[in-house]
């Protein structure tokens, strides 16, 4: 088994962990996936990986986005993958009452519901125990009771922000039918299935405390996640980093337009596949800053390795940011907005490398002041407080001890 150093030994040894994911891979929640199956093994587990597609599917791994998805995920580390999908042929069925016709309307909580119930149990799964069950999202947790057969199986659901959220600001960039789902509506959804968790693992202090108020009668665990160490910055290069999603179009929007103007030449390259994004929902804007792009590279850390600062232009989201972990991680100087450090237990305008903007005009300064920087040759520290920040909270071996202590509070 891997170890992870610094980590409480193997009180998992001689158990079989279930780790049950949305088969997503290029983005926060893959590697949030990654360190839960790093944790595992750490503390003694023999670990799966269980992939369920949030889409209908023609075969088993071998049609839609499934081998963009195995080829993307070569590196997940469990012991054995599984993978599953709600087949093409479920449309034919009640899924175009009892899902199809909610989305229409915006209601993504149900639809994905009703995917997950249709989804069946891997071939090959049964022919071993399994002792627990990790599950990501709460749309999982139909899939999950098909896998448990019956048995009883402890569950740990990590939620990974309230999903409702999600789905209201994606439904803006979106087109549905009147009458639109609500939050409410599609945040009981979420909150009937949760329930049936035996503990609620959170990932950021607001979605705990909301978690708390909204499920009193559930257990739960703030455990921030581990974020796989990336290099230390070393380099010059101002950089970026991006996943394609709304909330992330948004925030590179406003840069865009907002900061840029503002910048009088400062340098910055765009990593990640929000490129793409961009281009679909403004193919303007995307021609006008397209030499900014660099899209998605295949070795992150050598961006990271080549960093001297790291931008965090964040005005829309919820929940931790994953890439602004990876960042702290990084030990380079940020420029950031002070949305970037939501869920955190941190005060960033303590952190000695960290410049907090409050708008465009503050953000585009400290930019220009990174750019001197870099003009001068200035490379980041050995050592920073954004590092310092990452181990105690954020690094691998800080989440395998919360949660070996999580698992404490598990009924058998």
């Amino acid at each position: 088994m891997d170890e992870i150093p610094g980590a409480p030994g193997q009180p998992l040894a001689g158990k079989t962990v279930a780790v049950v994911h949305a088969a997503w891979h290029s983005c926060g929640s893959y590697q949030v996936n990654v360190s839960q199956i790093a944790a595992y093994r750490a503390l003694g587990a023999r670990v799966l990986s269980v992939a369920m597609m949030d889409d209908l599917v023609g075969g088993p791994v071998n049609a839609g986005r499934w081998p963009a998805y195995v080829e993307a995920t070569k590196g997940i580390g469990a012991d054995r993958r599984f993978y599953s999908a709600p087949p093409l042929a479920a449309i034919a069925g009640r899924l175009l009452v009892d899902g199809w016709w909610r989305l229409i309307h915006g209601d993504q909580a149900s639809w994905l519901i009703e995917l997950a119930k249709r989804a069946p149990a891997p071939e090959g799964i049964a022919d071993g125990s399994i002792d627990l069950i990790h599950a990501n999202h709460y749309f999982t947790l139909p899939f999950v009771e098909t896998l448990k057969r019956g048995r009883r199986v402890p569950v740990l659901l990590e939620t990974q922000d309230i999903q409702a959220r999600q789905y209201v600001l994606r439904n803006k960039g979106g087109f549905f039918i009147p009458p639109h789902a609500t939050y409410t509506a599609m945040l009981k959804t979420e909150l009937d299935w949760m329930r049936r968790a035996d503990l609620c693992v959170h990932l950021n202090e607001e979605e705990h405390r909301d978690f708390q108020q909204l499920l009193p009668e559930g257990r739960h665990a703030l455990i921030y996640p581990a974020v796989p160490e990336t290099p230390r910055a070393r380099g010059r290069e101002i950089i970026i980093v991006a996943s394609d999603n709304y909330a992330n179009y948004l925030s590179l929007r406003w840069f865009l337009t907002e900061v840029v103007p503002l910048a009088q030449g400062a340098q910055v390259a765009i990593y990640g596949n929000i490129d793409g994004g961009v281009r679909k929902r403004d193919p303007e804007l995307f021609e006008a800053h397209r030499a900014l792009f660099r899209g998605r590279v295949e070795d992150i850390g050598a961006v990271y390795a080549g960093a001297g600062c790291v931008l965090l232009p964040t005005v829309e989201g919820h929940g931790l940011s994953i890439k602004a972990v990876e960042a702290l991680s990084c030990g380079a100087p940020l420029v950031a907005t002070p949305l970037a450090f939501r869920g955190m237990r941190v005060d960033p305008s303590a952190l000695a490398n960290v410049a907090l903007a409050q708008d465009a005009a503050e953000f585009a300064a400290f930019w220009r002041a990174a750019q001197q920087r870099a003009e001068r040759g200035e490379a980041p520290r050995a050592d920073s407080a954004t590092r310092r920040l990452y181990e105690d909270a954020f690094s691998p071996q800080a989440y395998a001890r919360a949660l070996a202590q999580a698992l404490e509070t598990v009924p058998a």
